[in-house]
């Protein structure tokens, strides 16, 4: 783990950004069934409701409720290039930090297992906000009728998963993506010249290490009124924080 001052942008490009363009299609090939309450939140919004997928990944969620539109972006360009399969819904190449979007644009967004993976709690802090802006602002100072995000990230206070972690652990950890090589199978003439057989031939299983940052409880409530948010509700589900939040009507 690198110390806090040669974290930021370069960092999270050698341990995040550049993993991920990596493994896109293996990480692409695990990541297929929907969260229960990612799915609940986005079969709730209204028909015809216009939203984002900020870090998109393989673009899992973007087909969940067909009677709204999603516009996913994800840093990986390979992942973003899988994403676009889901039509008609669509996604492009973008950083959580510099998204493309006009302010105030969208109904609801998602941020699903992203902002973990911001290195500083500055730049973390920063990418909440950078979500919560392209969310439609309350039609008053005094509504709360404002765009919705559901944010969710890796919990540090998960001792019954298989990583065992727990409050009192690092919160800034490396985490390995075993990248497993096929089996290849090459021709070979069988002895005597006769028949062609198959013998297998395999590479050793590469490992990547990716950067997370652990959110310990009540955390991401807190970077989320540090980034001018309102929650409305959070939990925990399947060793995540999550929270659903909305702009804060005082920036109406």
């Amino acid at each position: 783990m690198a110390d806090s001052d040669t974290q930021g942008p370069d960092y999270e490009a050698e341990h995040v950004h550049s993993v991920y363009e990596e493994i896109a299609s293996h990480f692409s090939s695990t990541r297929y069934k929907p969260w229960p309450i990612v799915e609940r939140f986005l079969k709730e919004q209204p028909d015809g409701a216009i939203g984002a997928d900020v870090g998109c990944g393989n673009g899992k969620y973007l087909a969940v409720n067909k009677n709204v539109f999603i516009v996913g972006s994800d840093r990986s360009t390979n992942l973003s290039t899988i994403a676009k399969q889901h039509n008609p819904h669509t996604a492009i190449v973008a950083d959580n930090l510099a998204l493309p979007h006009p302010p105030g644009t969208f109904d609801f967004a998602i941020s699903i297992a992203v902002i973990h993976h911001l290195s500083t709690p500055a730049r973390r802090i920063e990418a909440v906000k950078a979500v919560l802006e392209i969310l439609r602002r309350p039609s008053s100072p005094t509504e709360q009728d404002g765009g919705r995000v559901l944010i969710y990230v890796w919990a540090l206070e998960q001792k019954d998963s298989r990583r065992g972690w727990d409050e009192g652990h690092e919160q800034d950890v490396m985490v390995p993506w075993v990248l497993k090589q096929k089996k290849e199978k090459k021709p070979k003439r069988g002895q005597g010249g006769g028949d062609w057989g198959e013998v297998e031939k395999q590479d050793g299983d590469k490992t990547f290490l990716r950067y997370y940052h652990l959110y310990r409880k009540g955390e991401l409530e807190e970077d989320i009124g540090e980034a001018g948010g309102v929650v409305l509700e959070s939990g925990y589900e399947k060793d995540n924080w999550w929270a659903i939040a909305s702009v804060s009507s005082s920036s109406a």
